[in-house]
This record gives structure tokens, C-alpha cells and sequence, in this order.
């Protein structure tokens, strides 16, 4: 696989305290908020839509996600693929292959990692949580509509694909949701009546969710097309048929293939021995694309 250090294309970031993209500078990684921004080569002087590209917890900053950000880019997408986790990628991330990254994560949901692995996990999906990670979104979604007007104009839309971390936020970002619950915060009381928001979306596509709910489906609003593992422990069987079920009730348009026989995070970009793998990822890529490309 691609090495996970630090690509030659920096990421760009937030030079500027109140403005999320500034210009086409490049900044290092010590900005408090990052961007990654990768472009058709014959943009602007061809129309291009714009993805909000929302990466797993390895972040901006793994080559693989800059490569498939650079994939989406070469397919006509102007891509804005930002830092969910301010500099703080998932522990054994860094350096590790790809590929042992999702599995290190469901083992520790499996149990069968050390407690002190566990407790470290644990820890830092406390401070990822949607109070954290959908105002951060928002805020770049308002700095992309202004930025990059034309795309968003040319797509009539802001467009969204996302994996393993991401994918929970493509769905809630294409949800209608509370007020509160859009941006982060628990509703307080049920029974007062609370202003609707959503979806800030066009459409989504997804690969491999983790942490994702039957509310999440439930809450979808937006063609999202998904590509789901068999079997997955960090997207059960379960929530994916109740979540189908929802959908079709509430007439959605949806997308859901299941790959058989595929780790979790098959779909991220990197080279795996196994060319069942390797096919299965480039399907799932055809299948994210052709989605976003029709709608």
C-alpha cells in the first residue's frame, strides 16, 4: 500500500483565523483547522461540482485519502476533504499499514485487544463526538459554498462521499434533523417542538460506516448509495435491513451493495495483496461515482 506518511501534496488549511479556505495557500499541520483541496486539472475553465470528501480516522494527512481525493478530482469533482479530527487522527494510525487500521478499530470493538488499546480508542472517540465534528463540518460547508460558488452552483448542491468515519456524518449531513441534533447537541426537552434542519446535502455515498444508527437512516433525506461489508461488526447486518426498510417506507432513493468476503475499509485507496479485494475496491469506487455523476 501507498506509505501513510505525510503526502508531498500538503494539505491546505486555515491560515487565516476566520476563514476556512484561504486562497490556494498551503500551511503546515500545526493549523487548528485543515483542508485538504484538490481540483480538476482544466478547473475552473470547465465546470466541476463540489464533494465534501470525509474521510476514516486516519485523516487529511494519509496519503491513501489524498489519493482518493486526488481520484475524484480526476473524474471532474472539486474536492474539500477536511480535518474532522484537528490534527488528532485514531491512535496506531500514523504509522501503521493501511490495512491494519479498520481491523485494530473492530478488534477493539470485538474485545480482543489489550485494555489499555481499548481505553485509548475509547478516549479518542470521546472527543470526536457529533458535538464536535458537525460544527466543524458546517463551518467548512459555509466556507465552501462562498469559496467555491460556481461548483456548488454547477451541481446545483453540495455533493458528499465518505468512509468508515465519515460515512456516519455523509448520512447525518443528508438528513433533516433537530436543530440541535444538526449541529451537534442533544435536544433538551422532547417535548418542545424544535425547527427542523437538513439535509445540507444533494446526494451521498458511502463505504463501510461505523457508528451508524437506524436513526441515522432514518433521518436520510437525499439519494445516498452505500457500499457495505457482509458481516461487518462496525455496521451490522441488522441496522443496514431496518435502515432499508426506512428508506423505502419514506420513498428515499437508495443504493445499497453488499461486498462478500472484503475487510472492513476494503474501499479506501491502497494496494491489497488479494485481487478479490482489489476488485471489490475498484467496484466500490465505480459505484460511489456513478452515483454522485447522476445526480
Amino acid at each position: 500500500m501507498a506509505d501513510e506518511e505525510v503526502a508531498t501534496k500538503a494539505p491546505e488549511s486555515d491560515a487565516a483565523e476566520d476563514s476556512v479556505f484561504p486562497g490556494d495557500t498551503k500551511a503546515d499541520q500545526g493549523a487548528s483547522m485543515g483542508v485538504y483541496i484538490t481540483k480538476p486539472a482544466d478547473y475552473p475553465h470547465a465546470p466541476s461540482k463540489l464533494l465534501l470528501l470525509l474521510t476514516g480516522g486516519t485523516g487529511i494527512h494519509s496519503t491513501n485519502n489524498q489519493l482518493q481525493a486526488d481520484k475524484y478530482a480526476a473524474e471532474g469533482f472539486l474536492v474539500v476533504m477536511p480535518d474532522q479530527f484537528e490534527g488528532d487522527p485514531a491512535p496506531n494510525t500514523a504509522h501503521a499499514p493501511p490495512e491494519e487500521h479498520p481491523s485494530f478499530i473492530e478488534q477493539v470493538k470485538l474485545g480482543v485487544v489489550s485494555v489499555a488499546k481499548s481505553f485509548t480508542i475509547d478516549m479518542w472517540l470521546a472527543r470526536h463526538t457529533p458535538e464536535k465534528v458537525l460544527p466543524l463540518l458546517h463551518k467548512v460547508l459555509e466556507g465552501a459554498k462562498e469559496e467555491f460558488a460556481d461548483a456548488v452552483a454547477n451541481g446545483d448542491g453540495v455533493y458528499a462521499a465518505g468512509y468508515c468515519f465519515g460515512a456516519k456524518y455523509v448520512m447525518m449531513l443528508g438528513g433533516e434533523l433537530p436543530d440541535t441534533v444538526a449541529w451537534g447537541q442533544k435536544v433538551a426537552d422532547e417535548e418542545q417542538g424544535v425547527v427542523k434542519k437538513g439535509p445540507l446535502i444533494k446526494a451521498g455515498a458511502l463505504a463501510h460506516g461505523t457508528m451508524i444508527t437506524k436513526a441515522d437512516m432514518e433521518a436520510i433525506r437525499v439519494p445516498v448509495s452505500m457500499a457495505c461489508v457482509e458481516g461487518d461488526s462496525l455496521f451490522p447486518d441488522e441496522v443496514r435491513e431496518e435502515g432499508k426498510k426506512a428508506l423505502e417506507t419514506k420513498m428515499v432513493e437508495h443504493e445499497i451493495k453488499v461486498y462478500s468476503g472484503v475487510p472492513h475499509g476494503f474501499a479506501v485507496l491502497g494496494d491489497y495483496e488479494e485481487q478479490k479485494i482489489k476488485d471489490a475496491q475498484q467496484q466500490a469506487f465505480k459505484q460511489m461515482l456513478e452515483w454522485l455523476q447522476s445526480r
